[in-house]
């Protein structure tokens, strides 16, 4: 299995891309990179393939999606195959369903755009998309739905956070799923200064029971490692690796 680092991750150690080397001697093939980035990095593909990394997906804010033929030009350079919309604002994330229904038919449009250029469309959600709207119906499913071009990253840890059944929805959209996010939560009480995430396989995610089902039930073809805040970005990614190794994978 390719595992890829989400940038992300790195974001309040800079500079970011100074995490490549580290990424591939702990043996990571990919990266998913964010929004910021891209411009901020004109040699990030250059880097890439220094140090003999890829790209395959990447997340891109909802107004750079808008602006294809800018985005169009980040991923031919930098070899991108999927491009996810990751969110949207705080503000819009309310429980009218019809919202999300508008949401989901600009999503499906800029699939439609995105796909013609060859490239794959996205989702990657978060916990909100898993609180019922005034319809009793999840934006999630309001999403896949009304956008059914589109594919889907699930974040798996957001879908437990969001106290829904993670292994159900993949079960449910299997398939759309091509990317998952390898995430871990951690036990009460610990980790408060990262936000209450944890390293992959050091937290309560069963990523054994997880994984073992994405690989025998879907096409899932890109797994990325992802902390949204940890105190030692070398420690996540070094153990996150370890730990998914020791799996099999």
């Amino acid at each position: 299995m390719d595992i890829a680092f989400h940038l992300y991750s790195a974001r309040n150690f800079p500079p970011v891309l100074d995490m490549l080397p580290k990424l591939k001697a702990l043996g990571y093939s990919q990266v998913e990179g964010y929004g910021g980035l891209y411009a901020a990095s004109p040699d990030f593909a250059q880097r890439l393939a220094d140090n003999g990394l890829t790209m395959p997906t990447g997340h891109f804010g909802l107004d750079m999606l808008q602006d294809v033929d800018g985005t169009l030009k980040i991923v031919e350079n930098l070899g991108t195959k999927v491009l996810f919309c990751p969110a949207v604002p705080l503000s819009e994330r309310g429980q009218d369903a019809d919202g999300w229904k508008r949401l989901a038919e600009t999503l499906a449009r800029l699939g439609e755009t995105y796909n013609k250029a060859g490239y794959g469309f996205g989702w990657h959600n978060h916990n909100f998309e898993f609180v019922p709207t005034t319809s009793g119906e999840m934006p999630m499913e309001l999403i896949l739905e009304n956008a059914p071009g589109i594919v889907w990253e699930c974040d798996v840890a957001w879908v437990a956070k969001g106290n829904a059944d993670p292994v159900g929805w993949i079960e449910r959209y299997k398939s759309r799923l091509v990317a998952i996010h390898v995430k871990d939560i951690a036990r009460v009480g610990t980790c408060l200064d990262e936000d209450g995430w944890a390293d992959v396989g050091h937290g309560t995610m069963d990523w054994s029971a997880i994984l073992k089902f994405v690989t025998e039930n879907t096409d899932c073809a890109y797994f990325v490692a992802e902390h949204d805040n940890p105190n030692d970005v070398d420690r996540f990614a070094r153990r996150s690796i370890e730990y998914i190794r020791s799996l099999g994978y």
